[in-house]
């Protein structure tokens, strides 16, 4: 399917790793152009210089997207470069376990870290976006709506990206800007591949989770999860505005005695 991103401009923070670099390499496949806003100033540079080796169009700003003004840079430097910004995804962020007894600093920390440059991205492009009529992609978790215990940070962030994405969709119907969500589960990326391997027995912990994933007992792929991001920036979801789609093989809406 041609998803008619050519040429087209998409932001991805935190697009050098992970479902970020996931979502980069798709919309490069369907000849998009990405922008990568992120700190991962070594993966950013090995994307960079292999889609530079295969003439692909992109761009890339390192900064820590907590600071507003590099989240000012990456809205300036994409314009200056290409002249147009098509979408956002706003994907950055960690679970850094930052619960009730962490105390009030660390919780704001948390919230620093996960939350405000999802809106800083967005305020900066917002000109932008008016004039392509653009597409903007919130990435958050199933934290948001399961909790998961020991995370009161993280959860907190995820919810308002949820809360944020329906927020915008209303606001920015005017402008036909269309807003979603992702809701990822259980994804093997590099992060949640170094969680594992914290347990005595890793194997059997991914065994544990996966049986409990209602389709196919396995987990998500990264490339799922940027297919969906991809389809959703494009105007094959011209209509399609203010949902939270969970790609997440059922595991969190479907019954457990599935499992």
């Amino acid at each position: 399917m041609d998803l008619k991103i050519k040429d087209k401009v998409f932001i991805i923070s935190g697009g050098s790793k992970g479902i970020g670099e996931g979502i980069t390499r798709t919309i490069v496949a369907e000849s998009g152009i990405p922008v990568i806003a992120t700190r991962s100033d070594e993966a950013t540079i090995r994307i960079s210089e292999e889609l530079t080796r295969n003439s692909m169009k992109h761009h890339y700003v390192i900064g820590d997207l907590r600071d507003p003004e590099n989240c000012k840079k990456v809205i300036n430097e994409t314009v200056e470069k290409f002249g147009r910004i098509d979408g956002i995804v706003n994907n950055a962020g960690v679970n850094d376990s930052i619960d009730l007894e962490a105390g009030p600093e660390a919780f704001r920390k948390s919230i620093d870290l996960n939350l405000f440059h999802y809106y800083d991205l967005v305020h900066y492009a917002l000109p932008l976006l008016k004039k392509s009529k653009g597409s903007i992609v919130n990435i958050s978790s199933k934290v948001a709506l399961t909790g998961q215990g020991g995370t009161s940070g993280y959860a907190a962030a995820k919810g308002a990206q949820l809360a944020l994405t329906r927020e915008w969709a209303a606001a920015l119907l005017k402008y036909s800007i269309r807003v979603n969500a992702i809701i990822p589960a259980e994804v093997m990326t590099p992060l949640y591949r170094k969680w594992l391997d914290m347990f005595e027995n890793p194997d059997q912990k991914e065994s544990e989770i996966k049986s409990k994933i209602p389709l196919g007992h396995r987990m998500t792929t990264i490339e799922e999860i940027a297919s969906m991001v991809v389809f959703l920036l494009s105007p094959k979801s011209s209509h399609t505005t203010g949902q939270i789609i969970a790609v997440d093989g059922g595991y969190v809406h479907l019954d457990r005695s599935l499992t």
